[in-house]
């Protein structure tokens, strides 16, 4: 047991520090070969973030573990929301510029609906309730979609890429290589660990995938938007949560479905439910309100709210 813990989080520190490697040896080779500013933006930068859930997904998925695939999607997305953005708006109130709501948060709210009805196949025909290939498809087509909106809409706006350093070209190789390593041993020893932990305690996968490596693979998120919102870089502590929610429906359970086809357990309605529920009161929250601000106490409820929802796990368990 306590090998398990220790490789679950030493897989933990790989996958986090692998993305990091990837991250600032690629976007140092783009700027190297004049790839433009935004594209680093919208595609190295942005993945970044992302990575962690995508190997982990991408080892579940080879396993044929739907439960940890999907609670792991999922899961993050939920700690996005209630514990990244919560924690950011307690740090600084966060305020947003209309184009962050009209561009990314719709979006946001178009993922989760997609995949409520992708995984009640059963509700509206006689198909079982699970993510395809063919869905996977259609999920990474809405996610070209969103990139090709938001490169459109995003030409003359400046996306921040001075911090990154233009490394040489040997280098960048050999921490693209670096990061590439830490993200595929990192990510098979937390999908291992997940399943044994899940094993020895006889809970599901789905529960661990919901919590502890939901937790764990939104630390990059986390820090990106704990340092934007201190300092007062609202849009990007946002722009970070609400973009890395959408890679995680769009791109990475599209991409899991593609491996192998997630089949889905009917009582995770549950949490996607809980997840349309903080989706919807971002939304309102945005486009209601005439300062469009994230208060600090709005921030401190986003996190009580996250405590009352892993208490569904005690109560209502998968």
């Amino acid at each position: 047991m306590t090998l398990e813990i220790v490789l679950l989080v030493f897989g933990f520190f790989l996958l986090i520090k692998g993305a990091d490697f990837l991250v600032e040896g690629a976007s140092s080779l783009a700027l190297t070969f004049n790839i433009s500013q935004i594209v680093i933006g919208l595609t190295i930068v942005a993945f970044g973030t992302s990575a962690p859930e995508l190997i982990v997904n991408v080892f579940a998925s080879i396993k044929g573990s739907s439960e940890l695939t999907i609670g792991n999607v999922v899961g993050s997305n939920i700690v996005n929301i209630l514990v990244i953005l919560g924690i950011s708006a307690i740090i600084a109130p966060l305020h947003t510029q209309k184009n962050t709501v009209w561009r990314e948060i719709p979006f946001s709210l178009l993922a989760v609906i997609a995949i409520l009805i992708i995984v009640n196949d059963s509700f509206f025909n006689a198909g079982n309730d699970m993510v395809s290939i063919g869905d996977g498809a259609l999920l990474l087509l809405f996610f070209i979609i969103f990139l090709s909106y938001v490169y459109a809409i995003s030409k003359n706006d400046s996306i921040l890429t001075e911090d990154i350093k233009t490394l040489p070209v040997k280098k960048s190789i050999i921490f693209v290589l670096i990061g590439i390593s830490g993200l595929f041993i990192g990510g098979k020893l937390i999908v291992d660990s997940a399943i044994e932990i899940a094993r020895i305690f006889s809970i599901s996968e789905a529960i661990i995938g919901f919590t502890i490596v939901a937790i764990g693979t939104s630390l990059p998120e986390l820090a990106t938007s704990v340092i934007a919102a201190k300092k007062g870089n609202s849009d990007i502590a946002i722009g970070n949560v609400v973009g890395s929610n959408i890679f995680n429906i769009f791109l990475i359970l599209g991409v899991s479905a593609l491996i192998n086809p997630i089949e889905f357990n009917a009582n995770l309605n549950i949490d996607l439910i809980v997840l349309l529920i903080v989706t919807l009161i971002l939304f309102f929250t945005m486009f209601t309100g005439k300062k469009r601000v994230l208060e600090r106490w709005e921030g401190i409820i986003l996190v009580i709210g996250y405590v009352l929802y892993l208490i569904r796990f005690i109560v209502l368990p998968s």
